[in-house]
Order: C-alpha cells, then sequence, then structure tokens
C-alpha cells in the first residue's frame, strides 16, 4: 500500500466521483481507475461500488476513508514538525488574559532566554477555542482552567489554584461588607462569562449556588473580561471572578470575600498527549510552573 494512493482513495470517496476526483488531483481518470483497483487488490477487498455516474463505498471503504484521513492528518503534522525544527522552535500559545497574568510573560522570557531562536507566538482564545485549538493542532500549548477530558487526548499540568471573589461597584451596597454569603449573591443581578465559551466557568457558579439552594439571577452575559467589568462599573449587576483575574480589575469596583466560597479554580497548562516527549513544549510547560510557583 502506498501513501499516494491513499490520498487518491480520499479523493475519490470525498468527491462521490472518479472523473470529478481526477481533475482535483491532475491525474488522468484510467491512471486514477488503475490506482484505486491496485489498492483494492492490495487490501483483497472491494472498496467501491461503481454507479453509472456515481460511486458509493462499501463498509470496507468507509472503514479505510476514516484511517486514510487520519493517516494523513498525522503526516501532515509531522511533515509540519519537521519543517519547523528547520526554522527553529515554534510554540503556539492560547491564553486566557485574566488567569495568565504575572505567569505568561515570565515564562515566555525565560524559554526564550534559552531558546533564543524560538518564535512564541500568543493567542487570546477562550476556554473552547483553547480546547478546539488543541485538538486541531492549531495551539501547541494553552493556559486555561484545567480540563479532565482525558477522552479528548489532552494533558493537563496544574499551575496554580485560584479562590473565587465577588466584583462589586464600590457605590454598590456590598461594597463595605467584609464578606458576603451566596444568598445575598443570588439576590443581585449577576454578569458572567459567556456560556458557550467558557462552560467550566458557568458550572462552578452555577453548581455553588445551586449546592447552596440558591438559583442565580442571570443579567447579562459578556465575551470577555473587559466588557463584564465594564459593566460591573455601570453598576449593572456583581460578578464572580477568581483572585487572579482581581489584578487585571479596574479602580471603581471592589473585591468582596465569599462566605463557602466555591472550590478555587485549577489554572492549568495543556497540550496533546502526543506531545509528551516535545523537549521544548516541555520546558516551556515548567517554565509556566516556575512562574506560577512564584507567584504564590
Amino acid at each position: 500500500m502506498e501513501f499516494r494512493q491513499l490520498r487518491y482513495f480520499v479523493a475519490v470517496a470525498e468527491e462521490a466521483n472518479i472523473s470529478r476526483a481526477a481533475k482535483k488531483i491532475f491525474l488522468t481518470q484510467p491512471a486514477l481507475s488503475r490506482q484505486i483497483k491496485a489498492l483494492e487488490d492490495e487490501i483483497g477487498q472491494c472498496l467501491l461500488e461503481r454507479q453509472a455516474h456515481s460511486i458509493r463505498l462499501t463498509p470496507v471503504g468507509e472503514a479505510l476513508l476514516r484511517e486514510a484521513r487520519d493517516l494523513i492528518q498525522h503526516a501532515e503534522q509531522v511533515l509540519e514538525r519537521v519543517r519547523a525544527a528547520g526554522r527553529g522552535v515554534r510554540l503556539r500559545v492560547g491564553y486566557a488574559p485574566s488567569l495568565a497574568a504575572g505567569v505568561l510573560s515570565d515564562a515566555v522570557a525565560n524559554f526564550t532566554q534559552t531558546h533564543p531562536n524560538a518564535r512564541v507566538e500568543l493567542f487570546d482564545l477562550s476556554s473552547e477555542e483553547m480546547l478546539a485549538g488543541l485538538e486541531a493542532d492549531k495551539l501547541d500549548v494553552a493556559l486555561s482552567v484545567g480540563q479532565q477530558r482525558r477522552a479528548r487526548g489532552l494533558k493537563w499540568t496544574p499551575l496554580m489554584r485560584a479562590p473565587w471573589q465577588l466584583v462589586v461597584n464600590r457605590n454598590h451596597p456590598l461594597a463595605h461588607r467584609s464578606q458576603v454569603t451566596p444568598a445575598e449573591v443570588a439576590r443581585e443581578p449577576l454578569l458572567v462569562f459567556c456560556q458557550r465559551d467558557y462552560p467550566e466557568y458557568w458550572d462552578s457558579i452555577t453548581g455553588w449556588l445551586r449546592d447552596h439552594r440558591q438559583r442565580p439571577r442571570i443579567a447579562g452575559e459578556y465575551d470577555g473580561l473587559e466588557s463584564l467589568m465594564a459593566a460591573v462599573e455601570s453598576g449593572l449587576g456583581v460578578a464572580l471572578l477568581t483572585s487572579r483575574t482581581a489584578q487585571r480589575l479596574p479602580k471603581r469596583v471592589r473585591l468582596k470575600k465569599l462566605t463557602a466560597a466555591p472550590e478555587p479554580v485549577c489554572i492549568a497548562a495543556g497540550h496533546r498527549d502526543n506531545r509528551a516527549d516535545d523537549k521544548p513544549l516541555a520546558v516551556f510547560v515548567e517554565e509556566l510552573r516556575k512562574a506560577a510557583l512564584a507567584l504564590v
């Protein structure tokens, strides 16, 4: 079995027509038909059911299509890494600014000292965008809330734990309280990050209130920290954020401690399982870990 034959087969399967596939991959139709026949002979199974103007995959063909796509994707990734090795180290890092404060900049600075030819690219993304980037191999590492989704082929290295606090406008009645209870939070209009992009955030705060037999009064969803803080500053409601986020808060808001606060958030560095032997990546994750320890 030759790799190019798999590419030809995928083209035929996706086009569902040998003539169109031949034009797509710049082969003559007879040449392409011979390659598919040779692949069938090698496997010893029929891959296509040929009809008048189209083709349909047999069950064996459908199984081969899944495997062939995976092999082609893996080969392209290997080729990209080999090319990257010739260009020098390249790291694509996704991060949430509200969690990365004081960690990411130090880690990047220390990493580039030991890898002066490295190119570190930073991307400000939501939690779900980071997960998608890791899974699609468009990111090398993500600095986010620690995940337990092992089925998605990702490994997470815990860096630190960040407690929760309530954020209010400085003129809000709760601004003068030393601590705020779950029931008091539930009575206020609650401003939150978008559930679609930050599902772990939603799970944490709604689960916490539910554990205390309270229901949140969601007054607005926001796609980032700046818009969320602008709403709190404007007196539209209150917000629950981690202590790491607190370093980026404007002057016109106040932080309040919570009684029976939610479990602290685990901030972690994530990468694909199959990158475990990537030494530059391992060095960068270690720099993130050391930078986080320095903040404790």
